[in-house]
């Protein structure tokens, strides 16, 4: 998949360094003493194999970042001519066990870190149990994706438990996507004065929501905010979402007509022009309608959003790098042929109505930004080092995955005695208290990012 084994070392040393042997249970792991592994540098750098997600969302060919970062760091032919012709949507970077990275053909990154804990660094392995504590992304985004939640710790666990072949893992799943084209997503409820809008302006709306629900979120005062507005939201967008089936595509087709009417008449609104995209790629699912309720966000190159535990959300167009932690628990409502769990989800969300805050990274050296969210378990880097450049990160106590999107250069890492070649497509696990050196060659600018464990938590 995305991104070749390890480069020139010959197969011995490439053993040798990984810690690989014929023992293990077919594994290829060996168990080194106590004594051995103190004497045995952890390596400072490593080669990662990753799987690119095939959604039907996703883009095709080279219009495919993930596509292109895939072929670029592919070995075989024929697997980059299969990445050419099938969806590719996204691209996993880590240690979750429904697409996991290895460092070889039988070696996943998971195994491997469970065997040599001293590559999570000491507080993140005691935190998170031995384990990668965040996954690593990129997307490529052809039509929406689903209208959708991630459930917070408890939720998570008494989901997975009760539907695990759903709910595939007990985690929470907070979220970062920095913009690497510009970036269309829906996100979290629209504030009251908007909403009041929608119910006066958009009819087929409020024919599902009710003449009820819509009086009492009309009568809200816009100021009061508060537990009120949180409980005839809630009421008003699940009456949306459990409508029957023949009701929304009753509405979808008539907000059509009329807005198809309108639009000879007068330019239709940026939400309006929106629906009838959704309506097109989903006809009669009620998350075309749903969307009047969310926010509608853009973001440029190089801005994020960071989406918490129990907000809705849906991202439309666009490519963008993202981190999680690792999880990859979905609840569906809308915009998607897959299982949706309306209910799960209108009980789940906070209801709160705040647009969300674009974050543009802080810089934290020359060439290199950094965007932190609230959660421990990750942070983004991302560099951009002009030709004949390079940067230094500083040893940390946790670990990094490195991906090159765009460029050429060198790397180095801790102990290496050599740089190694890194070009777009190379995907790099670099285990804990590893100093990394990047270089850039030629007469191109060359675009990184890494993935790490949230510096605050490990500060």
């Amino acid at each position: 998949m995305a991104s070749s084994t390890a480069s020139s070392a010959p197969a011995a040393s490439l053993e040798h360094q990984l810690g690989l042997g014929r023992g293990m249970g077919g594994l290829g792991l060996l168990a080194p003493s106590d004594s051995a592994a103190a004497a045995t540098p952890m390596p400072g750098l490593m080669r990662l194999r990753c799987a690119v997600q095939h959604y039907e969302w996703g883009r095709r060919g080279a219009a495919s970042l993930v596509a292109r970062l895939a072929v670029a760091g592919e070995e075989s032919a024929a697997a980059a001519a299969d990445e050419d012709c099938r969806p590719c949507a996204e691209l996993w970077m880590g240690t979750h066990p429904s697409a996991p990275s290895s460092l070889a053909p039988d070696v996943s990154l998971r195994d491997w870190i469970a065997r040599n804990p001293a590559a999570l660094g000491r507080a993140v392995a005691a935190r998170w149990g031995g384990d990668l504590p965040f996954l690593f992304k990129v997307l490529s985004v052809a039509k929406a994706l689903s209208i959708q939640a991630h459930p917070d710790r408890a939720l998570a666990a008494a989901l997975h438990a009760l539907r695990p072949a759903t709910y595939r893992d007990a985690n929470h799943k907070p979220e970062m996507a920095v913009a690497v084209t510009e970036f269309h997503a829906l996100c979290g409820f629209a504030e009251t004065k908007e909403l009041k809008e929608v119910l006066r302006t958009v009819p087929e709306v409020q024919e599902l929501v009710g003449k009820e629900e819509s009086r009492k979120l009309l009568s809200v005062k816009e100021q009061d905010g508060g537990i009120g507005v949180r409980s005839y939201l809630k009421s008003a967008f699940t009456k949306l979402m459990i409508a029957s089936e023949a009701a929304v595509a009753e509405a979808i087709a008539k907000l059509k007509s009329r807005l198809n009417g309108e639009s000879k008449v007068r330019t239709l609104t940026k939400k309006e022009k929106l629906v009838l995209s959704l309506e097109k790629q989903y006809p009669g699912d009620v998350g075309v309608l749903a969307a009047f309720f969310l926010n509608y966000v853009k973001l440029s190159p190089g801005e994020a959003l960071y989406v918490g535990a129990n907000e809705p959300h849906a991202y439309l167009s666009g490519e963008c790098i993202e981190c999680m932690a690792t999880s990859d628990n979905v609840v569906r409502a809308g915009l998607t042929p897959k299982y949706r769990d309306v209910q799960t989800l209108c009980s789940m969300l906070t209801y709160n109505q705040t647009f969300p805050e674009v974050l543009r990274g802080v810089p934290v050296q020359p060439y290199v930004t950094r965007y932190t969210p609230s959660t421990d378990e990750f942070e983004i880097d991302r560099y951009m080092l002009p030709p004949g450049k390079s940067v230094t990160m500083s040893p940390v106590p946790g670990p990094s995955i490195f991906l090159v999107m765009t460029g050429e250069g060198e790397i180095r890492a801790g102990s290496m005695p050599d740089n190694a070649k890194a070009k777009e497509g190379d995907i790099f696990f670099v285990p804990a208290h590893t100093e990394v050196k990047l270089y850039t060659c030629g007469p191109s600018s060359m675009q990184l990012y890494r993935a790490g464990v949230n510096s605050r938590f490990l500060s």
